[in-house]
């Protein structure tokens, strides 16, 4: 991808107001409820070296996607200091994978510093570039953000993209970028999209199973709009012998607001490292 550092130094909320609540009472209120909620459930000292969360409105899939964050143990969630934050372009098509220029991203808890060092270690890849134009109207990786904010505190994340990139480059992303303790891996993804809520129920449960059983190569854009994404963690996770622990598996018409008849699958997996 070509490096174009066209970029201001912070990337401003794209979808506050829309996906989830603009005010920052309402917004800390509703995460931390979400949350809350999905506590009970939540295994118990877990300590997830990566995550796959979904990125809908916070009325559909905001649940889901407490029950990935809530499964961060507390001490886990004290040591991580970096997330590296992947997943697809909405509204781009590029080759490749593309990081922001900005110096922080920003939503109504605050900004989240971006992790300059960690991407200019990417920069001899040729299949990562410096592209804001993506990264500018996206809502895959912001959704994500006040989640990490309220359960981890301070950390700086990595944002990343992927166009059309294979598996393996992903893959190669997550290797370099895999750290220790001190860094997290959110990949952000929905499962289907737009079947009645008993196709999607059928459909995102094969999905869940593939996911599970580590079939990367069985998993295509019909079943996640983040396919490449997850398909790189699994390459990655399955080089360091981890597995993917399902967390919740639902889709938007199992909520209130939502119709059964056009639906939006949601999962949420934790990968855990055995302890060092």
């Amino acid at each position: 991808m070509q490096v174009r550092p066209e970029g201001t130094t912070v990337r401003p909320p794209a979808v506050a107001g829309l996906f989830y609540p603009a005010d920052p009472a309402r917004l800390r209120a509703e995460v931390s409820g979400l949350l809350a909620e999905a506590e009970p459930a939540a295994p118990a000292r877990l300590r997830p070296k990566a995550l796959i969360a979904p990125h809908a409105g916070y009325a559909y899939s905001g649940a889901v996607a407490a029950a990935s964050f809530a499964a961060l143990a507390e001490g886990a969630a004290r040591a991580i200091r970096r997330v590296v934050v992947i997943g697809p372009s909405h509204h781009a098509a590029f080759r490749g994978i593309a990081a922001p220029t900005a110096e922080a991203f920003a939503t109504p808890l605050g900004r989240v510093p971006v992790d300059r060092e960690a991407l200019s270690g990417l920069a001899h890849l040729r299949f990562v570039g410096l592209a804001d134009g993506p990264h500018a109207p996206e809502h895959a990786l912001e959704v994500e953000l006040p989640f990490l904010q309220l359960r981890l505190g301070a950390f700086a994340a990595v944002p990343l993209l992927v166009g059309e990139a294979n598996p393996e480059e992903v893959a190669e992303v997550l290797r370099r970028l895999w750290g220790g303790p001190e860094t997290l891996v959110v990949v952000s993804s929905d499962l289907s999209h737009f079947h009645d809520h008993a196709t999607a129920r059928r459909c995102d449960a094969a999905t869940a199973a593939a996911i599970e059983r580590g079939d990367w190569a069985g998993l295509g854009p019909g079943d996640a709009c983040g396919f490449r994404a997850i398909a790189g963690l699994l390459v990655e996770a399955r080089r360091r012998g981890l597995a993917a622990q399902r967390l919740a598996l639902r889709n938007s018409g199992d909520v209130p607001a939502g119709s059964r008849e056009r639906v939006v699958g949601y999962g949420a997996w934790a990968f855990e490292e055995a302890a060092r």
